[in-house]
Order: C-alpha cells, then sequence, then structure tokens
C-alpha cells in the first residue's frame, strides 16, 4: 500500500491510499479517505455516533466519484499519554479503535447543520480491512 497526503482539503479528502497492480477490473486502485479523531465518548451499543460538518458530510455522499471516498474515525483516550505504547523497537500499540463508513449515496439531511453519521461496530477499520477494501476498489464493488 502507498498514502499520499493532501496539502488541501477540497474536497473532504486527507489521504489517498493506494495499491499497486491488483487482479481486479482495475489496476492500481486508490482510495481517498477523509480522517477524524475524537477523545470524546461518542461510541454506544449499535456504533460509533459522530456529528460532521455539512461540507463533509456532502463532499463524502457525492455519488459518481472515479475514487471512491471512505470516512475512518478514531477514538483516543482522554490523556495523549495514553493514545500508543511502543511495546519494542520496531512496534507500535493504538490503545483505541478506528471504524470506517463510505457515505456515498447517503441522504441529503438538508434540516440538519450538523449531520450525525452512524458507524457500525462491526466496522472496525484496521491493515485486514483496508486490504479488503482496496480489492472491493480494484473490483468496483460497492463499499
Amino acid at each position: 500500500m502507498k498514502l499520499f497526503r493532501c496539502d488541501v482539503d477540497d474536497e473532504s479528502v486527507d489521504i489517498t491510499v493506494g495499491r499497486t497492480g491488483g487482479d481486479g477490473t482495475i489496476r492500481s486502485p486508490r482510495l481517498d479517505v477523509q480522517l477524524k479523531c475524537s477523545g470524546r465518548k461518542l461510541l454506544k451499543p449499535d456504533g460509533l455516533h459522530l456529528q460532521l460538518k455539512r461540507k463533509n458530510y456532502d463532499d463524502l455522499r457525492a455519488t459518481g466519484r472515479h475514487v471512491p471516498h471512505i470516512l475512518v474515525v478514531l477514538l483516543v483516550p482522554k490523556s495523549p499519554a495514553e493514545w500508543c505504547a511502543n511495546a519494542a523497537e520496531k512496534e507500535m500499540c493504538l490503545r483505541q479503535n478506528a471504524w470506517w463508513m463510505s457515505l456515498e449515496g447517503a441522504e441529503e439531511n438538508a434540516r440538519v447543520e450538523k449531520p450525525i453519521v452512524l458507524l457500525p461496530r462491526a466496522q472496525l477499520f484496521h491493515p485486514l480491512t483496508l486490504s479488503g477494501i482496496m480489492d472491493r476498489v480494484g473490483r468496483r464493488e460497492a463499499l
């Protein structure tokens, strides 16, 4: 995997993930990602409830993009010292989890200034998840 950082957040894209090659219908697929991080208690029994700015929500729900977009939200402990730990010289362990979701085609919610997005508990974001998402992107499957 390759990561490309976006210096300007024009369309709610913080990073682009790329994969070289691949055996899907798209060679070298790409994925645009909007990153959010919070120390607030957003996790409830049905998933993570995140209030998004209207611009981010509208950018992420847009359809017809060449490169798909997802939202990734990382929850962290209140104290920065508790966010991660170095377990060994070549290893770092994060203390919380991240969740992901595609908002493509989501309803407009025009009356709400800051729509709440529900990221299901089952949609944890980790390296195997990202690999599976990139496989789906390469096969032009919905996320």
